[in-house]
Protein backbone atom coordinates (compact mmCIF):
# COMPACT_ATOMS: atom_id res chain seq x y z
CA UNK A 1 0.00 0.00 0.00
CA UNK A 2 1.52 3.34 -1.06
CA UNK A 3 1.43 6.57 0.95
CA UNK A 4 -1.68 7.95 -0.75
CA UNK A 5 -3.57 4.70 -0.22
CA UNK A 6 -2.69 4.80 3.47
CA UNK A 7 -3.73 8.44 3.69
CA UNK A 8 -7.20 8.14 2.16
CA UNK A 9 -7.94 5.07 4.30
CA UNK A 10 -7.68 7.12 7.50
CA UNK A 11 -10.87 8.24 9.23
CA UNK A 12 -12.12 11.80 8.87
CA UNK A 13 -11.47 12.34 12.59
CA UNK A 14 -7.84 11.21 12.26
CA UNK A 15 -7.30 13.24 9.07
CA UNK A 16 -8.62 16.37 10.77
CA UNK A 17 -6.26 15.77 13.70
CA UNK A 18 -3.29 15.36 11.39
CA UNK A 19 -4.16 18.55 9.51
CA UNK A 20 -4.48 20.49 12.76
CA UNK A 21 -1.11 19.17 13.93
CA UNK A 22 0.51 20.10 10.60
CA UNK A 23 1.40 16.47 9.95
CA UNK A 24 -0.37 16.41 6.60
CA UNK A 25 -1.40 19.19 4.24
CA UNK A 26 -4.94 19.72 2.94
CA UNK A 27 -3.35 19.94 -0.52
CA UNK A 28 -1.68 16.56 -0.09
CA UNK A 29 -4.95 15.00 1.10
CA UNK A 30 -6.98 16.45 -1.76
CA UNK A 31 -4.56 15.14 -4.38
CA UNK A 32 -4.68 11.68 -2.79
CA UNK A 33 -8.49 11.74 -2.92
CA UNK A 34 -8.53 12.86 -6.56
CA UNK A 35 -6.09 10.06 -7.38
CA UNK A 36 -8.41 7.53 -5.71
CA UNK A 37 -11.49 8.91 -7.50
CA UNK A 38 -9.81 8.69 -10.89
CA UNK A 39 -8.62 5.14 -10.17
CA UNK A 40 -11.85 3.65 -8.78
CA UNK A 41 -14.82 5.75 -9.87
CA UNK A 42 -14.92 4.33 -13.43
CA UNK A 43 -15.70 0.95 -11.88
CA UNK A 44 -18.61 2.06 -9.66
CA UNK A 45 -19.76 5.49 -10.95
CA UNK A 46 -20.36 7.09 -7.55
CA UNK A 47 -18.97 10.56 -8.38
CA UNK A 48 -20.77 12.79 -10.88
CA UNK A 49 -19.82 16.47 -11.30
CA UNK A 50 -16.44 17.59 -9.99
CA UNK A 51 -14.77 20.95 -9.28
CA UNK A 52 -11.10 20.05 -9.01
CA UNK A 53 -9.68 23.51 -9.89
CA UNK A 54 -11.80 25.22 -7.22
CA UNK A 55 -11.06 22.43 -4.73
CA UNK A 56 -7.32 22.85 -5.26
CA UNK A 57 -7.63 26.58 -4.64
CA UNK A 58 -9.64 25.95 -1.46
CA UNK A 59 -7.11 23.34 -0.26
CA UNK A 60 -4.24 25.79 -0.74
CA UNK A 61 -6.18 28.40 1.27
CA UNK A 62 -6.80 25.80 3.98
CA UNK A 63 -3.08 25.02 4.08
CA UNK A 64 -2.22 28.71 4.46
CA UNK A 65 -4.67 29.00 7.37
CA UNK A 66 -2.99 26.10 9.15
CA UNK A 67 0.48 27.52 8.66
CA UNK A 68 -0.67 30.96 9.85
CA UNK A 69 -2.07 29.50 13.07
CA UNK A 70 -5.60 30.65 12.34
CA UNK A 71 -8.63 29.08 14.10
CA UNK A 72 -9.67 25.96 12.23
CA UNK A 73 -13.18 24.56 11.75
CA UNK A 74 -14.26 21.04 12.62
CA UNK A 75 -13.83 19.88 9.02
CA UNK A 76 -10.89 22.07 8.08
CA UNK A 77 -9.21 20.80 4.92
CA UNK A 78 -11.31 17.63 4.59
CA UNK A 79 -12.43 16.82 1.01
CA UNK A 80 -16.21 16.77 0.68
CA UNK A 81 -18.74 15.01 -1.55
CA UNK A 82 -22.28 16.41 -1.66
CA UNK A 83 -25.33 14.40 -2.69
CA UNK A 84 -26.64 15.59 -6.05
CA UNK A 85 -29.98 16.64 -4.55
CA UNK A 86 -28.31 19.54 -2.68
CA UNK A 87 -27.59 22.82 -4.47
CA UNK A 88 -23.89 23.74 -4.58
CA UNK A 89 -22.95 27.23 -5.77
CA UNK A 90 -20.95 27.04 -8.99
CA UNK A 91 -21.09 23.24 -9.30
CA UNK A 92 -23.49 21.36 -11.55
CA UNK A 93 -26.49 20.03 -9.61
CA UNK A 94 -28.81 17.83 -11.68
CA UNK A 95 -30.94 15.96 -9.10
CA UNK A 96 -30.44 13.04 -11.50
CA UNK A 97 -33.07 14.59 -13.80
CA UNK A 98 -32.66 15.43 -17.51
CA UNK A 99 -34.64 18.62 -16.90
CA UNK A 100 -31.74 19.93 -14.76
CA UNK A 101 -28.83 18.53 -16.77
CA UNK A 102 -27.24 21.96 -17.15
CA UNK A 103 -28.28 23.48 -13.80
CA UNK A 104 -25.48 25.31 -11.96
CA UNK A 105 -26.90 26.90 -8.77
CA UNK A 106 -25.96 30.36 -7.62
CA UNK A 107 -26.25 29.53 -3.92
CA UNK A 108 -25.51 26.67 -1.57
CA UNK A 109 -28.24 25.09 0.52
CA UNK A 110 -27.79 25.68 4.25
CA UNK A 111 -26.24 22.23 4.73
CA UNK A 112 -23.46 22.97 2.23
CA UNK A 113 -23.00 26.48 3.62
CA UNK A 114 -22.29 25.00 7.04
CA UNK A 115 -19.94 22.33 5.73
CA UNK A 116 -17.89 24.94 3.87
CA UNK A 117 -17.95 27.23 6.90
CA UNK A 118 -16.52 24.35 8.97
CA UNK A 119 -13.61 24.17 6.53
CA UNK A 120 -14.63 21.29 4.26
CA UNK A 121 -13.27 21.45 0.71
CA UNK A 122 -16.00 20.76 -1.85
CA UNK A 123 -14.67 18.31 -4.45
CA UNK A 124 -17.62 16.61 -6.15
CA UNK A 125 -21.27 15.67 -6.28
CA UNK A 126 -22.39 12.10 -5.58
CA UNK A 127 -24.91 10.11 -7.60
CA UNK A 128 -28.64 9.69 -6.81
CA UNK A 129 -31.78 8.13 -8.28
CA UNK A 130 -33.79 10.58 -10.38
CA UNK A 131 -35.09 13.22 -7.94
CA UNK A 132 -34.13 10.90 -5.09
CA UNK A 133 -37.00 8.51 -5.80
CA UNK A 134 -36.13 4.97 -4.78
CA UNK A 135 -33.32 3.02 -3.17
CA UNK A 136 -31.45 2.09 -6.35
CA UNK A 137 -29.06 4.84 -7.44
CA UNK A 138 -29.57 5.12 -11.20
CA UNK A 139 -30.78 7.97 -13.37
CA UNK A 140 -30.92 9.12 -17.01
CA UNK A 141 -28.21 11.76 -16.54
CA UNK A 142 -25.28 9.93 -14.96
CA UNK A 143 -26.27 6.28 -15.09
CA UNK A 144 -26.12 3.76 -12.25
CA UNK A 145 -23.87 3.45 -9.21
CA UNK A 146 -22.54 -0.05 -8.65
CA UNK A 147 -21.90 -1.60 -5.28
CA UNK A 148 -18.19 -1.44 -4.29
CA UNK A 149 -18.32 -5.12 -3.31
CA UNK A 150 -19.77 -6.08 -6.71
CA UNK A 151 -20.44 -3.37 -9.33
CA UNK A 152 -23.14 -5.53 -10.95
CA UNK A 153 -25.23 -5.09 -7.80
CA UNK A 154 -26.93 -1.94 -6.53
CA UNK A 155 -25.46 0.45 -3.99
CA UNK A 156 -28.78 1.36 -2.42
CA UNK A 157 -30.22 4.85 -2.45
CA UNK A 158 -30.98 7.53 -2.62
CA UNK A 159 -27.60 8.47 -1.10
CA UNK A 160 -25.94 5.64 -3.01
CA UNK A 161 -23.16 7.70 -4.54
CA UNK A 162 -22.11 9.04 -1.15
CA UNK A 163 -22.14 5.59 0.46
CA UNK A 164 -20.11 4.03 -2.34
CA UNK A 165 -17.59 6.90 -2.36
CA UNK A 166 -17.05 6.51 1.38
CA UNK A 167 -16.69 2.74 1.14
CA UNK A 168 -13.95 3.14 -1.47
CA UNK A 169 -12.11 5.88 0.47
CA UNK A 170 -12.66 8.38 -2.34
CA UNK A 171 -13.66 11.12 0.10
CA UNK A 172 -13.67 11.26 3.92
CA UNK A 173 -16.84 13.37 4.23
CA UNK A 174 -20.07 12.85 2.25
CA UNK A 175 -23.63 14.06 2.79
CA UNK A 176 -26.94 12.26 2.57
CA UNK A 177 -30.66 12.76 3.06
CA UNK A 178 -33.44 10.46 4.18
CA UNK A 179 -37.19 10.18 3.70
CA UNK A 180 -37.87 6.46 3.69
CA UNK A 181 -34.34 5.28 4.42
CA UNK A 182 -32.09 7.07 1.94
CA UNK A 183 -29.26 7.54 4.45
CA UNK A 184 -29.59 4.16 6.11
CA UNK A 185 -30.17 1.84 3.14
CA UNK A 186 -27.15 2.77 0.97
CA UNK A 187 -24.92 2.86 4.03
CA UNK A 188 -26.07 -0.66 4.79
CA UNK A 189 -25.55 -1.89 1.22
CA UNK A 190 -22.03 -0.42 1.04
CA UNK A 191 -20.80 -1.19 4.56
CA UNK A 192 -20.59 2.32 6.02
CA UNK A 193 -22.53 4.36 8.60
CA UNK A 194 -25.64 6.43 7.88
CA UNK A 195 -27.46 8.46 10.54
CA UNK A 196 -31.01 9.76 10.21
CA UNK A 197 -31.19 12.56 12.81
CA UNK A 198 -34.33 13.83 14.48
CA UNK A 199 -36.20 16.25 12.19
CA UNK A 200 -34.83 19.77 12.51
CA UNK A 201 -31.52 18.79 14.09
CA UNK A 202 -29.72 19.47 10.80
CA UNK A 203 -31.47 22.24 8.81
CA UNK A 204 -33.01 21.11 5.52
CA UNK A 205 -33.54 24.30 3.57
CA UNK A 206 -34.68 22.58 0.35
CA UNK A 207 -37.71 20.82 1.87
CA UNK A 208 -40.80 22.35 0.21
CA UNK A 209 -43.19 21.19 2.94
CA UNK A 210 -41.25 22.83 5.72
CA UNK A 211 -43.43 21.63 8.59
CA UNK A 212 -43.42 17.97 7.54
CA UNK A 213 -40.91 15.86 9.51
CA UNK A 214 -40.45 12.87 7.20
CA UNK A 215 -37.57 14.27 5.08
CA UNK A 216 -34.25 15.12 6.73
CA UNK A 217 -30.66 15.73 5.73
CA UNK A 218 -27.86 14.13 7.69
CA UNK A 219 -24.38 12.70 7.85
CA UNK A 220 -22.70 9.58 6.56
CA UNK A 221 -19.24 8.30 7.41
CA UNK A 222 -16.99 5.28 7.47
CA UNK A 223 -17.29 5.25 11.27
CA UNK A 224 -19.74 6.52 13.86
CA UNK A 225 -17.19 9.11 15.01
CA UNK A 226 -16.81 10.42 11.45
CA UNK A 227 -20.59 10.65 11.18
CA UNK A 228 -20.77 12.51 14.50
CA UNK A 229 -18.08 14.93 13.32
CA UNK A 230 -20.16 15.97 10.32
CA UNK A 231 -23.25 16.25 12.52
CA UNK A 232 -21.41 18.54 14.95
CA UNK A 233 -20.46 20.79 12.03
CA UNK A 234 -24.01 21.12 10.70
CA UNK A 235 -26.55 20.87 13.55
CA UNK A 236 -28.37 23.92 14.89
CA UNK A 237 -31.10 26.45 14.20
CA UNK A 238 -31.59 28.05 10.80
CA UNK A 239 -34.27 30.35 9.44
CA UNK A 240 -34.24 28.14 6.34
CA UNK A 241 -35.93 25.27 8.20
CA UNK A 242 -38.96 25.93 10.45
CA UNK A 243 -38.36 22.65 12.31
CA UNK A 244 -34.78 23.58 13.27
CA UNK A 245 -33.99 24.58 16.83
CA UNK A 246 -31.24 25.82 19.11
CA UNK A 247 -28.78 23.15 20.20
CA UNK A 248 -25.17 22.91 21.25
CA UNK A 249 -23.61 20.85 18.43
CA UNK A 250 -20.47 20.19 20.46
CA UNK A 251 -22.36 17.49 22.37
CA UNK A 252 -22.05 15.16 19.38
CA UNK A 253 -18.27 15.11 19.16
CA UNK A 254 -16.83 12.88 20.42
CA UNK A 255 -19.74 10.41 20.68
CA UNK A 256 -21.13 10.04 24.19
CA UNK A 257 -19.52 7.21 26.21
CA UNK A 258 -21.91 4.27 26.69
CA UNK A 259 -21.46 1.10 28.72
CA UNK A 260 -23.15 -1.62 26.66
CA UNK A 261 -23.51 -3.75 29.77
CA UNK A 262 -26.06 -1.30 31.18
CA UNK A 263 -28.32 -1.25 28.12
CA UNK A 264 -31.73 -2.83 27.75
CA UNK A 265 -32.07 -3.68 24.06
CA UNK A 266 -35.24 -4.67 22.27
CA UNK A 267 -35.03 -6.29 18.86
CA UNK A 268 -37.43 -6.95 16.04
CA UNK A 269 -37.04 -8.72 12.74
CA UNK A 270 -39.85 -6.88 10.98
CA UNK A 271 -41.75 -4.47 13.27
CA UNK A 272 -44.60 -7.00 12.74
CA UNK A 273 -45.29 -5.23 9.44
CA UNK A 274 -42.48 -5.89 6.94
CA UNK A 275 -41.47 -8.63 4.54
CA UNK A 276 -37.91 -9.87 5.21
CA UNK A 277 -36.01 -12.42 3.13
CA UNK A 278 -35.71 -15.73 4.99
CA UNK A 279 -31.90 -15.79 4.70
CA UNK A 280 -31.60 -12.22 6.00
CA UNK A 281 -33.97 -13.11 8.82
CA UNK A 282 -31.91 -16.12 9.81
CA UNK A 283 -28.70 -14.09 9.70
CA UNK A 284 -30.23 -11.31 11.80
CA UNK A 285 -31.30 -13.76 14.49
CA UNK A 286 -27.82 -15.30 14.44
CA UNK A 287 -26.19 -11.89 14.88
CA UNK A 288 -28.53 -10.91 17.69
CA UNK A 289 -27.68 -14.14 19.51
CA UNK A 290 -23.98 -13.34 19.08
CA UNK A 291 -24.24 -9.81 20.52
CA UNK A 292 -26.84 -10.52 23.24
CA UNK A 293 -24.17 -11.09 25.94
CA UNK A 294 -22.95 -7.51 25.43
CA UNK A 295 -26.12 -6.07 26.97
CA UNK A 296 -27.92 -6.07 30.30
CA UNK A 297 -31.03 -7.33 28.49
CA UNK A 298 -31.75 -8.23 24.87
CA UNK A 299 -35.33 -9.28 24.11
CA UNK A 300 -37.57 -9.65 21.10
CA UNK A 301 -40.36 -7.05 21.16
CA UNK A 302 -43.71 -6.88 19.38
CA UNK A 303 -45.41 -3.93 17.73
CA UNK A 304 -48.98 -2.86 16.97
CA UNK A 305 -48.38 0.40 15.16
CA UNK A 306 -51.39 0.76 12.84
CA UNK A 307 -51.56 1.23 9.08
CA UNK A 308 -47.93 2.21 8.59
CA UNK A 309 -47.85 1.46 4.87
CA UNK A 310 -50.82 3.54 3.79
CA UNK A 311 -49.71 6.33 6.12
CA UNK A 312 -46.30 6.50 4.49
CA UNK A 313 -47.84 6.26 1.01
CA UNK A 314 -49.87 9.41 1.61
CA UNK A 315 -47.19 11.48 3.34
CA UNK A 316 -44.54 10.59 0.76
CA UNK A 317 -46.88 11.31 -2.13
CA UNK A 318 -47.72 14.74 -0.71
CA UNK A 319 -44.11 15.84 -1.00
CA UNK A 320 -43.90 14.64 -4.61
CA UNK A 321 -47.07 16.53 -5.54
CA UNK A 322 -45.61 19.68 -3.98
CA UNK A 323 -42.38 19.35 -5.93
CA UNK A 324 -43.53 17.96 -9.27
CA UNK A 325 -46.88 19.54 -10.07
CA UNK A 326 -45.52 21.95 -12.69
CA UNK A 327 -43.13 19.41 -14.23
CA UNK A 328 -45.88 16.81 -14.53
CA UNK A 329 -48.24 19.34 -16.13
CA UNK A 330 -45.60 20.18 -18.75
CA UNK A 331 -44.67 16.62 -19.69
CA UNK A 332 -45.46 13.53 -17.60
CA UNK A 333 -43.28 11.43 -19.88
CA UNK A 334 -40.22 13.45 -18.93
CA UNK A 335 -40.36 12.01 -15.43
CA UNK A 336 -38.89 8.62 -14.59
CA UNK A 337 -41.22 5.77 -13.56
CA UNK A 338 -40.60 6.17 -9.82
CA UNK A 339 -41.17 9.91 -9.69
CA UNK A 340 -44.17 9.72 -12.01
CA UNK A 341 -45.75 6.97 -9.88
CA UNK A 342 -45.30 9.05 -6.74
CA UNK A 343 -46.89 12.11 -8.31
CA UNK A 344 -49.85 10.21 -9.73
CA UNK A 345 -50.48 8.47 -6.42
CA UNK A 346 -50.54 11.81 -4.62
CA UNK A 347 -52.61 13.62 -7.23
CA UNK A 348 -55.37 11.02 -6.84
CA UNK A 349 -55.59 11.51 -3.07
CA UNK A 350 -58.07 13.73 -1.25
CA UNK A 351 -57.92 16.12 1.68
CA UNK A 352 -59.54 13.36 3.74
CA UNK A 353 -56.61 11.06 2.87
CA UNK A 354 -54.13 13.71 3.96
CA UNK A 355 -55.91 14.43 7.23
CA UNK A 356 -56.12 10.70 8.01
CA UNK A 357 -52.40 10.21 7.34
CA UNK A 358 -51.41 13.10 9.58
CA UNK A 359 -53.56 11.72 12.39
CA UNK A 360 -52.33 8.15 11.83
CA UNK A 361 -48.71 9.26 12.01
CA UNK A 362 -49.47 10.84 15.38
CA UNK A 363 -51.01 7.58 16.57
CA UNK A 364 -48.01 5.59 15.28
CA UNK A 365 -45.68 7.92 17.17
CA UNK A 366 -47.65 7.54 20.38
CA UNK A 367 -47.80 3.73 20.14
CA UNK A 368 -44.08 3.53 19.45
CA UNK A 369 -43.23 5.34 22.70
CA UNK A 370 -44.50 2.52 24.89
CA UNK A 371 -41.55 0.29 23.90
CA UNK A 372 -39.07 2.79 25.35
CA UNK A 373 -40.52 2.39 28.82
CA UNK A 374 -38.68 -0.93 28.96
CA UNK A 375 -35.83 -0.56 26.46
CA UNK A 376 -33.12 1.99 25.67
CA UNK A 377 -32.89 1.26 21.94
CA UNK A 378 -34.52 -1.00 19.36
CA UNK A 379 -32.46 -2.99 16.86
CA UNK A 380 -33.66 -4.36 13.52
CA UNK A 381 -32.14 -5.30 10.18
CA UNK A 382 -31.64 -2.21 8.01
CA UNK A 383 -32.73 -3.83 4.76
CA UNK A 384 -34.75 -7.00 4.08
CA UNK A 385 -32.71 -8.31 1.14
CA UNK A 386 -29.10 -8.64 0.04
CA UNK A 387 -28.05 -6.19 -2.72
CA UNK A 388 -29.68 -7.14 -6.03
CA UNK A 389 -28.62 -6.24 -9.61
CA UNK A 390 -28.80 -2.51 -10.29
CA UNK A 391 -30.64 -3.28 -13.53
CA UNK A 392 -33.64 -4.29 -11.40
CA UNK A 393 -35.33 -1.05 -10.44
CA UNK A 394 -36.40 -2.37 -7.03
CA UNK A 395 -36.96 -5.58 -5.06
CA UNK A 396 -40.20 -6.69 -6.71
CA UNK A 397 -40.58 -9.80 -4.54
CA UNK A 398 -39.49 -10.87 -1.06
CA UNK A 399 -39.91 -14.54 -0.17
CA UNK A 400 -42.06 -14.89 -3.29
CA UNK A 401 -44.42 -12.17 -2.13
CA UNK A 402 -44.94 -9.34 -4.63
CA UNK A 403 -44.22 -5.86 -3.31
CA UNK A 404 -47.13 -3.58 -4.15
CA UNK A 405 -44.99 -0.61 -5.20
CA UNK A 406 -41.35 0.25 -5.86
CA UNK A 407 -40.57 1.34 -2.30
CA UNK A 408 -42.53 -1.15 -0.19
CA UNK A 409 -39.32 -3.16 0.30
CA UNK A 410 -38.00 -0.17 2.30
CA UNK A 411 -40.54 -0.64 5.09
CA UNK A 412 -37.95 -1.49 7.77
CA UNK A 413 -36.64 2.05 7.50
CA UNK A 414 -39.73 4.05 6.55
CA UNK A 415 -41.64 2.75 9.57
CA UNK A 416 -38.95 4.37 11.72
CA UNK A 417 -39.25 7.54 9.65
CA UNK A 418 -42.91 7.80 10.66
CA UNK A 419 -41.98 7.70 14.34
CA UNK A 420 -39.52 10.63 13.91
CA UNK A 421 -37.02 8.80 16.16
CA UNK A 422 -33.30 9.08 15.36
CA UNK A 423 -31.89 5.96 13.69
CA UNK A 424 -28.46 4.84 12.59
CA UNK A 425 -27.19 1.90 10.57
CA UNK A 426 -23.84 0.35 11.37
CA UNK A 427 -21.99 -2.49 9.60
CA UNK A 428 -22.19 -5.94 11.17
CA UNK A 429 -20.12 -8.26 9.01
CA UNK A 430 -21.34 -9.76 5.74
CA UNK A 431 -24.35 -11.81 4.66
CA UNK A 432 -24.45 -15.26 3.10
CA UNK A 433 -23.53 -13.77 -0.28
CA UNK A 434 -20.48 -11.95 1.07
CA UNK A 435 -22.19 -8.57 0.84
CA UNK A 436 -22.32 -6.02 3.70
CA UNK A 437 -24.88 -6.65 6.42
CA UNK A 438 -25.96 -3.94 8.86
CA UNK A 439 -28.05 -3.33 11.93
CA UNK A 440 -30.48 -0.43 12.32
CA UNK A 441 -30.38 1.07 15.83
CA UNK A 442 -33.43 3.18 16.71
CA UNK A 443 -32.92 5.52 19.63
CA UNK A 444 -35.46 7.18 21.95
CA UNK A 445 -37.45 10.25 20.89
CA UNK A 446 -35.01 13.13 20.38
CA UNK A 447 -32.25 10.91 21.73
CA UNK A 448 -29.73 11.62 18.97
CA UNK A 449 -26.73 11.84 21.27
CA UNK A 450 -27.61 8.59 23.02
CA UNK A 451 -28.23 6.81 19.70
CA UNK A 452 -24.80 7.81 18.39
CA UNK A 453 -23.18 6.79 21.66
CA UNK A 454 -24.76 3.33 21.59
CA UNK A 455 -23.77 2.87 17.95
CA UNK A 456 -20.19 3.93 18.66
CA UNK A 457 -19.88 1.50 21.56
CA UNK A 458 -21.29 -1.35 19.47
CA UNK A 459 -18.99 -0.50 16.57
CA UNK A 460 -16.00 -0.62 18.90
CA UNK A 461 -17.11 -3.99 20.26
CA UNK A 462 -17.66 -5.36 16.75
CA UNK A 463 -14.06 -4.48 15.79
CA UNK A 464 -12.84 -7.34 17.99
CA UNK A 465 -14.76 -9.91 15.92
CA UNK A 466 -13.91 -10.92 12.35
CA UNK A 467 -17.57 -11.89 11.87
CA UNK A 468 -18.99 -8.57 13.09
CA UNK A 469 -16.58 -5.83 12.08
CA UNK A 470 -17.03 -3.53 9.11
CA UNK A 471 -16.20 -5.28 5.81
CA UNK A 472 -13.97 -3.55 3.24
CA UNK A 473 -14.32 -3.84 -0.54
CA UNK A 474 -11.45 -5.30 -2.54
CA UNK A 475 -10.31 -2.22 -4.42
CA UNK A 476 -7.94 -4.31 -6.56
CA UNK A 477 -11.06 -5.66 -8.27
CA UNK A 478 -12.20 -2.11 -9.11
CA UNK A 479 -9.32 -1.18 -11.41
CA UNK A 480 -11.28 -1.70 -14.64
CA UNK A 481 -14.19 0.51 -15.81
CA UNK A 482 -17.71 -0.90 -15.74
CA UNK A 483 -19.21 0.52 -18.97
CA UNK A 484 -22.66 -0.98 -18.30
CA UNK A 485 -23.18 1.43 -15.41
CA UNK A 486 -23.30 4.28 -17.92
CA UNK A 487 -25.18 2.39 -20.61
CA UNK A 488 -28.44 4.20 -19.94
CA UNK A 489 -26.94 7.63 -20.65
CA UNK A 490 -25.27 9.41 -23.52
CA UNK A 491 -23.33 11.79 -21.29
CA UNK A 492 -19.74 11.47 -20.10
CA UNK A 493 -19.49 10.27 -16.48
CA UNK A 494 -17.62 13.29 -15.11
CA UNK A 495 -18.40 16.98 -15.59
CA UNK A 496 -15.82 19.38 -14.21
CA UNK A 497 -17.07 22.79 -13.12
CA UNK A 498 -14.06 24.32 -14.78
CA UNK A 499 -15.09 22.95 -18.17
CA UNK A 500 -17.95 23.77 -20.50
CA UNK A 501 -21.37 22.11 -20.23
CA UNK A 502 -20.99 18.79 -22.08
CA UNK A 503 -24.68 18.69 -23.04
CA UNK A 504 -25.83 15.78 -20.91
CA UNK A 505 -27.92 13.31 -22.83
CA UNK A 506 -31.45 12.21 -22.06
CA UNK A 507 -32.41 8.56 -21.98
CA UNK A 508 -35.17 6.54 -20.38
CA UNK A 509 -34.65 4.26 -17.42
Amino acid sequence: MNHNDQLVALSAVELRRLIGNRQISPVELLEACIERIEAVNPAINAITATCYPQAREAARAAERAVLAGEPLGLLHGLPLGVKDLEDTAGLLTTYGSPSARGHVPQRDVVLVERLRAAGAVLVAKTNVPELGAGANTRNPVWGATGNPFDPELNAGGSSGGSAAALACDMLPVCTGSDTGGSLRIPASKCGVVGFRPSPGLVPNSRRLLGWTPISVVGPMGRTVADTSLQLAATAGISAGDPLSHEIDPRQFMPPAPVDLGTLRVGWTLDFDNCDVDERIGALFRERMAAIKPMFRACDEVRFELGDVHRCFDVLRAESFVAGLRDAYARDPGALGPNTRANYEMGAAMTLADSAWAQAEQTRIFQRFQSVYADYDVIISPTTPVSPFPWRELYAAQINGRAQENYYRWLALTYIVTLTTHPAITIPCGVDQSGMPFSLQIVGPFRGDRKTLGVAHAMEQAFEASAALRRPRPDLAKLTQPTPALKSIVTAPPIFDAGATDPGLGKAAL
